[in-house]
């Protein structure tokens, strides 16, 4: 049974017709993200709340990490705050695979979380209300996917950002995960008044002198080994470089072009003894199974976790691991 509005949800429809009773009832609504957010985060947070705004809401954008500079064009992306003020009559959580991946916020949150909006098949639902679709090539794909049936408008600053989640997260339309939905919902989002080409290009070709000069950094660590290539990049790396993001500025999808590598590793330092490890891989390589047994998370070709150590230490023990993972995977 599908949802009024929409001829392809696989959301069940009593979870949607309860989500739309909860936003129709709402006034001030928070909106939260994960930690080192991506395009997808950013995107999918950002056109959900535009268009409750449209719907007359009250919106607060929230993620306890800074929001990387390159998604600066979206409209109101200068209005993430690091942590909530005040009360809230509804609390969502986008393209967070658990509520630890909220970092402080998933801690420190004194209300339940009424909706979850994700794709990642490690999701757990921990929300009250999950809508989740693990087919979504995007968290932005669902949103967008979703609007309509919960009685939301697609407006034009609304596309754009759902426009870049999507792009993002598929790598331009180039993961596996892509389908005639996914670009069936860009034609949506386009017809919307979202500029292709102006997205794209701001998304995947434009980086500040800061996040050009801490690849140089890490293109400097560069290590290739038994089909993984990887880098690391430190406190001190992005403090000379200039960079105040807390990710890798993308840098890991650079990586990804390695074509003598299965496997693309980045693994960054973060403050109070905490290391983000992200992992690409080849078809045909699950690394969410890798990032799980460290408590992460992901998706089979992409998926992350953080690690409590030195990034001396954390760096051993991943690439071990993953090392050992690919010894029954590793293609000839």
């Amino acid at each position: 049974m599908e949802a009024e509005g929409s001829a392809a949800v696989a959301i069940p429809v009593e979870a949607l017709s309860a989500a739309r009773r909860r936003i129709e009832r709402a006034t001030r609504v928070l909106l939260l993200t994960h930690l080192a957010p991506d395009g997808d985060a950013v995107g999918s947070t950002l056109g959900f709340g535009l268009a409750l705004r449209a719907a007359g809401k009250e919106v607060m954008f929230v993620c306890a990490d800074p929001i990387p500079d390159t998604f600066r064009f979206l409209p109101a992306f200068g209005e993430f705050a690091a942590a909530p003020r005040g009360t809230y009559d509804l609390v969502a959580a986008l393209d967070a695979a658990d509520r630890g991946r909220l970092g402080s916020l998933g801690e420190k949150l004194t209300q339940p979380i009424d909706l979850v909006f994700d794709h990642h098949f490690t999701n757990p639902g921990f929300g009250e209300i999950n809508l989740i679709d693990v087919a979504a090539a995007s968290t932005a794909e669902l949103v967008a996917d979703l609007l309509a049936p919960l009685g939301l408008p697609l407006t034009r600053s609304a596309a754009e950002c759902l426009l870049a989640g999507l792009i993002t997260d598929t790598m331009g339309f180039r993961t596996s995960s892509t389908t005639a939905k996914t670009l069936a919902l860009a034609q949506k989002l386009v017809e919307a008044g979202a500029s292709l080409p102006e997205i794209y290009d701001l998304a995947f070709y434009k980086r500040s002198i800061y996040a050009v000069r801490l690849w140089a950094v890490g293109l400097a660590n560069l290590k290739l080994e038994h089909r993984i290539v990887w880098t690391t990049i430190s406190l001190a790396d992005r403090e000379a470089a200039r960079y105040h993001g807390q990710g890798d500025a993308d840098l890991v999808n650079v990586l990804q072009s390695v074509r003598e590598a299965d496997v693309a590793l980045i693994l960054t330092e973060r403050p109070e003894g905490k290391v983000k490890v992200s992992w690409r891989a080849v078809a045909g390589v699950n690394v969410a199974a890798i990032a799980a047994d460290f408590g992460g998370g992901g998706h089979v070709a992409a998926a992350g976790a953080e690690l409590t150590g030195t990034l001396a230490d954390v760096e051993q023990i991943v690439i071990t691991a993953t090392k050992a993972a690919l010894n029954g995977t590793r293609r000839p």
